[in-house]
């Protein structure tokens, strides 16, 4: 089966960490162009990092191959040196033995890469990028929300 090609660019804000935050993400397939973002009033960053990849690929209608954009190293490191292969294999547990963080959000992005074929690619934060850029004013105008 030939999946379909979507690309998605991603970014979590936290106002204080923790404090307000807010995620989006931009999903772009054949030339359109789909724009999500949320908030949530008491979070962390990294927390709002991974929800914003968890509602993009959960917009998806159909397994996809996916390439997710993100200037998140929390979230790109975890995949690029397979860090959940060892907290999955340790019980959820870091290498200090540790629960890990967020695990929650964890077990629920793995559920949907079993879905989707999904890479993930490093992009420098608050620079030149426009779609990290747009995300990045989409995740703040969500926490902006929450005070209207």
């Amino acid at each position: 089966m030939i999946l379909k090609e979507v690309v998605i660019y991603t970014d979590g804000a936290c106002s204080g960490n923790p404090g307000p935050g807010g995620w989006a993400a931009v999903l772009m397939y054949k030339g359109h162009i789909k724009e999500i973002s949320g908030a949530e009033p008491e979070t962390t960053n990294n927390r709002m990092e991974l929800t914003a990849v968890i509602r993009a690929l959960e917009m998806l209608k159909e397994p996809c191959k996916v390439q997710c954009y993100s200037d998140s190293a929390y979230l790109v490191n975890c995949f690029r040196e397979r860090w959940y292969i060892g907290w999955q294999q340790n019980g959820w547990k870091n290498s200090k033995g540790k629960p890990v963080e967020n695990q929650d959000l964890w077990i629920r992005l793995l559920e949907l890469m079993d879905i989707h074929e999904v890479t993930y690619i490093k992009v420098k934060g608050h620079s030149d990028n426009e779609w990290n850029n747009r995300c990045d004013a989409l995740a703040r105008e969500a926490i902006q929300s929450l005070n209207n």
